[in-house]
């Protein structure tokens, strides 16, 4: 007798693609119409399907797994991140939860480079005074800005992401400087021609653009607080294409008021969708609508992850992609 498909639960719309694949291969529910289900929607899904396929705007929590139903099995997060999971009270409950790394490093990479030039070339700024019918014609001192080559990267997070990031500023004759809970093996060191600093306030006080690539956890919630905030060069530019949850946001928009920090590149925001109206008035900051992993190839590569984790569980094998409770 054929086995029955699990029902799959996905609580947004995927690429077109991974959608037909995963109607061919288990009974799914698509969200049609897109829209963010609530913590009730949540609720409910939970309690009558095996997988639940939800993405980071979605806070699957201790209340949503309490309300699980003896059915669902796996939470096969699309997406890297797992931090809106509560990973821990999942395990208790037998629900495995999963994730799709190293499929969106090189798309973030290349948007954390952008946001890299953006800032400090005044990009934005520049093709809004086309817009605005504002251009008047070259002269020596027009829309001055500030070159990469010879600057100082600071690194926070030497991931993956954080690894791409190196290999292509160097390209930009960048001298890479990094801080990482662990410090790299020498070989990688070598490779990208990095410097390790054991202490954040240090490098954060040397660099000329700092740049954030490590995972949102309780330890690296405000990790860039303001007090070290306040140790950032009034000639140095941030960049955060990770999570909001970083920067203490607030005192960012203090010190990018009053010039302390020359320009900041941001991907993620403290309310989001909602964005503070100081930011959006600021010509030192460009912002991106969280678009850093935003292409095709990488969100199908995605769905096509969740996929081969949903069929490795339900085939009796641990699932590539298994996320276990952080160690405390």
């Amino acid at each position: 007798m054929a086995r029955s498909k699990p029902t799959v639960v996905v609580t947004r719309k995927l690429p077109e693609a991974v959608e037909t694949r995963m109607m061919e291969l288990f009974d799914v529910r698509l969200n049609n119409d897109d829209h963010p289900f609530t913590t009730d929607q949540l609720t409910e899904a939970v309690a009558d399907c095996d997988v639940l396929v939800p993405n980071l705007a979605d806070l699957v929590d201790a209340r949503v797994i309490e309300a699980a139903g003896k059915r669902l099995k796996l939470i096969a997060n699309f997406g890297n991140g797992t931090d809106h999971i509560d990973v821990q009270a999942a395990q208790k409950r037998g629900i495995t939860v999963t994730n799709t790394p190293d499929v969106l490093s090189e798309d973030t990479a290349d948007m954390t480079m952008a946001l890299m030039i953006a800032v400090p070339r005044r990009l934005v700024e520049g093709a809004r005074m086309i817009q605005e019918n504002k251009f008047k014609g070259w002269n020596p001192t027009h829309m001055l800005g500030h070159r990469l080559w010879g600057k100082r990267l600071g690194i926070i997070g030497m991931g993956r992401i954080g690894l791409a990031v190196a290999k292509r500023a160097r390209g930009f004759g960048m001298a890479i400087h990094y801080h990482n809970r662990r410090r790299l093996h020498p070989d990688i060191e070598t490779e990208v021609e990095a410097t390790y600093w054991e202490s954040l306030d240090q490098m954060l006080a040397r660099t000329d653009v700092i740049t954030i690539h490590c995972p949102h956890t309780p330890a690296t919630f405000h990790l860039l607080s303001e007090r070290r905030l306040k140790l950032i060069k009034p000639t140095a530019y941030l960049i955060n294409m990770a999570r909001d949850e970083i920067v203490d946001e607030a005192a960012l928009i203090r010190l990018l008021e009053t010039k302390s920090i020359a320009g900041a590149g941001l991907d993620v925001f403290a309310h989001e969708p909602a964005v503070n109206e100081k930011l959006i008035a600021m010509d030192n900051v460009v912002l991106l609508p969280h678009m850093g992993s935003s292409t095709i190839e990488g969100r199908t590569a995605m769905g096509e992850k969740v996929i081969i984790n949903i069929r490795a569980f339900s085939d009796g094998h641990v699932p590539p992609d298994r996320v276990l409770p952080a160690q405390v």
